[in-house]
């Protein structure tokens, strides 16, 4: 589903390169957990996928369409929710899915049948009227992933989805992601919580520094010997790779 080779990026204002010869694959149908410090070039790749960021030609493939040649083939087939909240406050939950659905070129039944699909997988069709302002953090989150899904992606970009919520939600949001990538949509999950990524993810990538450390089924992961032990779990398999030293 995702081909990188070789991938570099670098932001204007100058600096280290946010990648750095990237090449990953991630395979159609995979659950993969992108994993990395503060830094490491996560969301600069997220939002290379989903045409945020300009992607140079011959480096990246989403479902064979080239990105920097054909990024509308890419994206039509992808979605990506991002870790800030994209949608207006002051706009109920219907009328946020409404609009966005509205910019995506849809309308009709087709519209209907799409928000009415994305609001029942996001649990918040008792809420249309609520203005997004008043959700709660969880139910924020929900709303933005119900946006995401309006596209009924192949591919779709997670950021850290269940940052500073209740357990609540974010046992929904996990089971959500299980159920989405169990329909046959391709997922890729970035997080802090290691806990999260261990139990959701059968393939999983670490970062660090724009380069891609490890990739793999975790359980072969750990096989490997690390600075000369085997760590015990994907927590200390991370702080093997990326080291233990304080980043912030």
């Amino acid at each position: 589903m995702i081909q990188a080779h070789n991938l570099s990026y670098q932001y204007a204002s100058g600096g280290a390169r946010a990648l750095d010869a990237l090449s990953l694959r991630v395979p159609q149908g995979s659950l993969y957990g992108l994993l990395g410090p503060n830094g490491s070039g996560k969301t600069t790749f997220l939002s290379l996928l989903a045409g945020v960021l300009p992607c140079p030609q011959g480096r990246l493939s989403v479902d064979g369409h080239d990105l920097g040649r054909a990024p509308a083939k890419a994206q039509a087939v992808s979605a990506l929710v991002p870790q800030d909240l994209a949608f207006y406050p002051r706009l109920s939950v219907q009328e946020n899915v409404d609009f966005f659905a509205g910019v995506m070129g849809y309308a009709g039944a087709d519209a209907r049948g799409r928000v009415d699909e994305a609001l029942r997988l996001a649990a918040l069709g008792h809420l249309r009227g609520q203005r997004a302002e008043r959700c709660s953090g969880g139910l924020k989150r929900r709303l933005n992933i119900a946006i995401g899904l309006l596209n009924r992606p192949r591919l779709l970009l997670l950021d850290e989805p269940t940052v500073g919520i209740d357990p609540q939600s974010r046992r929904f949001i996990l089971q959500s992601v299980q159920e989405i990538h169990a329909a046959g949509t391709t997922v890729v999950y970035t997080s802090h919580y290691m806990e999260e990524v261990q139990a959701l993810c059968d393939t999983i990538g670490i970062l660090d520094r724009g380069r891609l450390l490890a990739q793999g089924a975790l359980k072969e992961l750990l096989k490997a010997p690390r600075g000369g032990r085997k760590p015990k779990d994907l927590e200390g398999l991370f702080l093997e790779l990326t080291h233990r030293a304080l980043r912030d």
